[in-house]
């Protein structure tokens, strides 16, 4: 399920770039449903400081459901940023560094590439926060 998810950010990345926004959030929304059963709008009325504790308590999600979640709030937060809206995609690049991190920590295995991403969605997270 992660490497059908990840075929399917690098799509959603390659229509932003091109600048088709509305299928990018199309395949966004798309994206909610079918890998987690609920809106895109179930996610973002979670507030940051409650996310991890919310969906895993309240909701069972699994580390697995969580990585996915993070890779979907990083792939809403480019598309927010490619438009101009660099405050709202903040929130999402904010909440996807949280589950990110979280996932991290409890894993049992080291991965290179999460690790390199997570310090990536610090770097983007420190630099928005310094702009606005």
């Amino acid at each position: 399920m992660i490497e059908m998810m990840g075929d399917l950010i690098a799509a959603i990345m390659g229509l932003i770039k091109k600048g088709d926004y509305d299928t990018a959030l199309k395949s966004i929304d798309n994206a909610y449903h079918q890998f987690l059963r609920e809106d895109a709008s179930f996610f973002t009325l979670i507030p940051k400081e409650d996310l991890t504790e919310k969906l895993i308590k309240e909701h069972n999600y699994t580390n697995g459901h969580l990585e996915i979640l993070s890779e979907l709030f990083f792939v809403q937060a480019e598309l927010l940023y490619s438009e101009g809206k660099s405050a709202e995609s903040l929130v999402f690049y904010e909440k996807s560094l949280i589950l990110l991190d979280f996932v991290l920590r409890e894993s049992r295995t080291y991965s290179f590439d999460k690790e390199k991403k997570l310090s990536e969605l610090k770097e983007r997270v420190a630099g928005l926060r310094a702009d606005l």
